[in-house]
């Protein structure tokens, strides 16, 4: 019997594993931060949970940062350790990936659980949040990367200390606070995160070793994405949560966030900052100067319409209703969405040519998920994987990598990109 979370469990992957990889064309904070926007927007949306309304794009921004946190990690070494012909190495770097992947799906479920809970009845102190994950970050990195010298990545930065002292910290508060249900939103979308970087980075090495030109790279952020999707939607969709007063959905600063605040930082890192040379080289090399000149000035335009869409949909919630409050959410969503594929066309060069046929499958995925979205809705099963269950699914998880790892390095004698450590 099909699960009855199945399609919003579904849809939730499926968006997250999209903008997770299209985040690859983008990268670090803001990029992270962008997709688990839109996949934290989506799960909100396909569950349609009346317990949600108030709190849905609050909890979208806060889990947008806690996804983008992560992105200050280095782990491009470790996919090279997965590479590894030597047993050991691939299990090294596919476990390390495990702790990247995780440490992204905890901070990113964590937050975005808290931010449900957040409202007139139970207010959340983000500055007191704010201050004990940045201690926890400090006293970790300090204490466990520069003191005892526990180094995952050398020479690269070693940022996953900051991420694991920030996520240590997240748990205490949520722990000590009783906060279980954004606790357990962080156990599972870590874990599943996790093994989806993990997983990604052997699905990597299986397609280099198949000699295809397609870009797999692209298929290990999708896994991520897909994987930790799965887990934030299981983990928020088996727990109880309680109902917010409608007054709670009127605050309007969200959709800055989202809609001005982070696209803003990708449009002027990405397209600004960003040599678009290379890439123009390929796809328009008669026109150069011309697409340079044109493609941030298109980014440029999509964000101003972000803008604008923002100020509209602030407009329509605080003189809403709870109604009115899931419809701007389900704009707010789509288009971050589209805007998002927008912006992967014109960075790639894909609206000139096909020489990236991942950013077409993109498109499918959207078309997907838009086809889907309308027809999902969610029942909470209370109960579900709990406390052991969890620690042996952490463990099943650990043996699953290493067995993938032993059959990765027994595939090859050496590849393109890969490192060696022990």
């Amino acid at each position: 019997m099909r699960h009855p979370n199945f399609l919003p469990i579904l849809l939730t992957a499926l968006t997250l594993g999209t903008t997770w990889a299209i985040r690859g064309q983008f990268g670090h904070e803001q990029g992270a931060a962008w997709a688990g926007a839109v996949g934290c927007l989506m799960l909100v949306l396909v569950a349609k949970r009346k317990e949600w309304g108030g709190s849905g794009l609050k909890a979208a921004f806060f889990g947008a940062l806690g996804w983008g946190m992560g992105g200050m990690m280095s782990y491009g070494i470790l996919v090279g350790y997965g590479k590894s012909p030597d047993f050991m190495n691939a299990s090294y770097g596919l476990l390390s990936l495990f702790v990247v992947g995780g440490l992204y799906g905890f901070l990113g479920g964590g937050l975005f659980g808290l931010g449900l809970t957040d409202s007139s009845q139970k207010k959340v102190p983000w500055h007191q949040v704010a201050l004990e994950l940045t201690v926890g970050a400090i006293i970790f990195y300090f204490f466990f990367i520069e003191q005892l010298g526990w180094k995952m990545t050398p020479p690269r930065s070693e940022a996953w200390g900051i991420c694991a002292g920030a996520g240590i910290a997240l748990a205490y508060y949520l722990y000590r606070n009783g906060h279980q249900n954004a606790l357990r939103v962080a156990l599972f979308s870590g874990l599943g995160a996790g093994f989806g970087f993990g997983f990604g980075n052997f699905l990597q090495t299986l397609g280099q070793l198949s000699g295809s030109s397609f870009n797999f790279w692209n298929v290990m952020e999708y896994s991520l994405g897909f994987f930790g999707g799965i887990g934030m939607a299981y983990g928020a969709l088996s727990t109880n949560w309680e109902e917010t007063q409608e007054s709670d959905n009127k605050s309007s600063w969200p959709l800055f966030g989202l809609l001005v605040l982070i696209p803003f930082v990708v449009w002027q890192q990405s397209f600004m900052e960003k040599d678009l040379s290379p890439m123009l080289e390929k796809v328009a090399p008669s026109q150069m100067d011309f697409w340079a000149k044109a493609i941030p000035a298109i980014a440029f335009v999509i964000w101003l319409g972000l803008v604008g869409f923002a100020w509209k949909k602030g407009k329509e919630l605080q003189a809403g209703s709870l109604e009115s409050a899931f419809s701007v959410l389900q704009a707010t969503c789509f288009t971050l969405f589209l805007a998002y594929l927008a912006y992967s066309f014109l960075i790639t060069g894909s609206f000139l040519s096909i020489y990236r046929p991942e950013q077409f499958l993109y498109v499918v995925n959207f078309a997907v998920i838009w086809f889907l979205a309308s027809k999902s809705s969610a029942q909470l099963q209370i109960g579900g994987i709990q406390n052991a269950g969890i620690l042996k699914l952490f463990f099943l998880i650990l043996a699953l990598l290493i067995l993938l790892g032993a059959i990765s390095s027994a595939l090859h004698e050496g590849m393109p990109g890969m490192q060696t450590r022990f």
